[in-house]
């Protein structure tokens, strides 16, 4: 493909040439005027010398035509994978390309479109966005159109042309069928965070398309289950159409996930819309302790500085310092000490604290018997409680000597050892979340002291109920935790732990390992012994098993689609195992292993790709129709032989009709080379000047 053109390479600058050229015209024109002679030849040689200076030139430019870019966009998102959509897809796709092939001027550009739910996160359709960023290399003018291949529950559609980014027609092939009946439930609104015991609402609905009524009850409602954390809490009848609430206290701080399920109706082409699912972060306010301090001594600070600092911690703290019996004759206007509040303590507000902690606590008068009662009820039912022993625990005001005592993980045997001794941590204490991992420990091996301080007071006992994660000198209990009931209970059986705090011999670990504990005992899930947990990060499910056993067997995995699969955990000490299982869809996973459950998911809470899962040419059509272009069911039987005829189209005409859509052919084209030959330079513009000049002046000679 060529053509010819004239350019001009100026000598001079234009104004130089105008003013020679204007200059010579004005005294030819004169001459012309005078008539004499040889004006005409004058006037020709001067306007051959100024056309010499512009110096044209006659350009041939050979290009080679361009061919055609039409888009083939092909919807593989998940919705795609329902109802046999995927298999009309492939044979329509197979079929259009045979067919363009058979036009040499059209080059096509086949787009895979794919949600990438589990690498990026997202799980919408965006056709568009696929189309736009694939023709980001072609110019506007090159492309003759596109066609899409999806079930039209696409999410990004253009609101106007314009934002196509070319002028050309697009068409829609739409795979499924219109008869496709559908049962969602859709979360409209969730909180994202609550307080812990707090009262939230989630507001939802269940959406019915193409279900007969008649498959309803005769009140037409319709069941759904409410689950947290995989525990099912209630079953809500809810109208199918209208919005419904559903209110709950959120159980516990951390992840809570809340899963709302609907029963599925027989017909439906899925059922991984049935279920919906939102994550609430649920946050303590702050947390009420109450400690209870025998009588002052050099550890009491430690407990007093470690709560104080916690600003999510309200602490009240009672040293008893003036038991009932002490008489000395000091009016009672003039003792500055206040009464303490024990029958509003721990009769009318003890459910109220989230921990209880007795710092070397005796019974001298101050709590009735009675009381050790309902402490014991207050554990049993859920709460937890903490104590700091000294030398107290080990005579006869002991608060084993109380009603307590049916809780207490030890018994004190009424010894105390005063030699030095290393605090260490026991076989089981490696595995437990409470002293797992210690700043400072190393081996094992009781012979290999840890990088802490030694104590010097320990108070034997025996009977230990629950895990000593922590011993004294020859392997006597130190720090045992015990589960009674629904509570918590703790006994650290040495008041030294202040040593640690004033750094004697460089101090210790108390910071973490008290918090560790208070956090234990308020029930954190993170501190758990037996704990099973699921998270995912990017398109892997990770799941981490805590165990105090050697072995937690295998691992069932349940896929979004209903899928179960086995995993095998692998050891990474301590009690921690570790199992990953890569993703192939969006959605919720559930893990089980024993008794214990876990759910994460992968991608969004609730993706719109599940939100609309019925075909539909509704959304499409809007702006197909303002393209120029078609839109048009798949055949359900024979796709591939059904698709409509392909007719290149020149100019501005239609590009669609009832069996047939057009792509409009272009005129593009690349520059390949170019041949340049200049008119009025070398020695042929030399001669002609040359020749006019001589005629010129011959003629003013005669």
């Amino acid at each position: 493909m060529s053509g010819w053109s004239i350019t001009f390479a100026p000598l001079l600058p234009w104004l130089i040439i105008a003013l020679i050229a204007v200059a010579a015209g004005l005294l030819s024109l004169f001459g012309i005027f005078k008539k004499l002679r040889g004006g005409w030849l004058r006037l020709t040689a001067w306007a051959c010398l100024a056309l010499a200076l512009a110096n044209p030139s006659l350009i041939q430019e050979h290009r080679e035509p361009l061919k055609t870019i039409v888009a083939l966009v092909v919807d593989e998102t998940d919705s795609q994978r329902f109802d046999g959509r995927n298999e009309q897809t492939t044979q329509t796709r197979v079929a259009l390309k045979k067919f363009l092939k058979r036009f040499p001027q059209y080059d096509v550009r086949e787009i895979i479109a794919r949600n990438g739910g589990v690498d990026s996160g997202d799980a919408s359709t965006a056709l568009f966005e696929a189309l736009k960023t694939s023709l980001q290399d072609v110019p506007p003018e090159q492309v003759g159109g596109a066609i899409l291949l999806t079930d039209g529950q696409v999410h990004d559609i253009p609101k106007t042309i314009q934002a196509l980014g070319f002028n050309a027609p697009v068409h829609a092939l739409v795979s499924g069928k219109k008869s496709d009946s559908d049962r969602r439930i859709i979360i409209k609104r969730a909180p994202r965070f609550g307080i812990v015991g707090g009262n939230q609402e989630i507001l939802y609905t269940v959406e019915d398309t193409n279900i007969d009524p008649s498959r309803l009850g005769s009140d037409g409602l319709v069941e759904v289950r409410v689950s947290i954390d995989g525990e099912q809490i209630s079953v809500e009848q809810v109208l199918p159409g209208e919005e419904a609430s559903f209110f709950f206290d959120v159980p516990h701080g951390g992840k809570n996930v809340i899963e709302l399920k609907v029963g599925a109706v027989q017909g439906e082409i899925t059922t991984a819309n049935n279920q919906a699912f939102t994550v609430l972060d649920g946050i303590r306010e702050n947390l009420r302790v109450l400690l209870v301090s025998g009588e002052p001594h050099a550890g009491e600070r430690t407990w007093r500085n470690l709560l104080k600092s916690d600003a999510s911690v309200d602490l009240v703290h009672f040293t008893i310092l003036r038991p009932p019996e002490k008489q000395d004759g000091t009016p009672i206007n003039q003792l500055s000490l206040i009464a303490f509040p024990t029958r509003e303590l721990f009769i009318e507000k003890i459910d109220e604290f989230d921990l209880i902690i007795f710092d070397r606590y005796q019974r001298r008068g101050v709590l009735p018997v009675l009381y050790f009662d309902n402490i014991a009820r207050y554990l049993t039912d859920g709460g937890a409680i903490l104590i700091a022993a000294g030398p107290e625990h080990a005579d006869v005001a002991s608060i084993h000597r109380t009603p307590l005592a049916n809780v207490l993980p030890v018994e004190p045997t009424g010894k105390i050892s005063t030699g030095p001794f290393y605090p260490m941590v026991s076989e089981a204490g490696r595995r437990h979340p409470v002293t797992r991992r210690l700043p400072g420990l190393q081996s094992l091996d009781s012979k290999t002291p840890p990088e802490w301080s030694r104590w010097f007071r320990l108070i034997e006992s025996t009977n230990p109920q629950g895990d000593v994660v922590m011993e004294g000198g020859d392997n006597k209990p130190l720090l045992i935790l015990n589960r009674p009931g629904k509570g918590r209970i703790a006994m650290l059986m040495s008041d030294h732990i202040w040593l640690w705090a004033r750094g004697f011999e460089g101090g210790g670990p108390h910071t973490k390992l008290l918090r560790r504990l208070g956090h234990w005992l308020m029930k954190e899930p993170e501190l758990d012994e037996e704990a099973l947990r699921a998270k995912s990060v990017g398109n892997k499910v990770i799941i981490e098993r805590q165990t105090m056993g050697d072995n937690p067997g295998k691992l069932k995995l349940i896929t979004p689609s209903g899928k179960s699969l086995s995993l095998e955990f692998t050891s990474k000490g301590d009690g921690l195992f570790i199992a990953e299982h890569k993703a192939g869809t969006l959605g919720l996973y559930r893990v089980a292993n024993g008794e214990l459950t876990a759910l994460t998911h992968i991608g969004p809470a609730n993706p719109r790709e599940y939100s609309q899962i019925v075909s539909t040419t509704a959304k499409l059509a809007p702006l197909i129709g303002q393209t120029g272009g078609m839109i048009k069911r798949m055949g359900i039987d024979k796709p591939g032989q059904t698709i409509p005829r392909i007719v290149p189209v020149r100019g501005k005409g239609a590009t669609s009709g009832k069996d047939w859509m057009g792509f409009r052919t272009t005129n593009a084209s690349v520059l390949k080379g170019v041949t340049q030959v200049p008119l009025l330079a070398g020695f042929m513009g030399l001669g002609i000047l040359l020749l006019l000049l001589a005629g010129m002046w011959a003629r003013e000679g005669r």
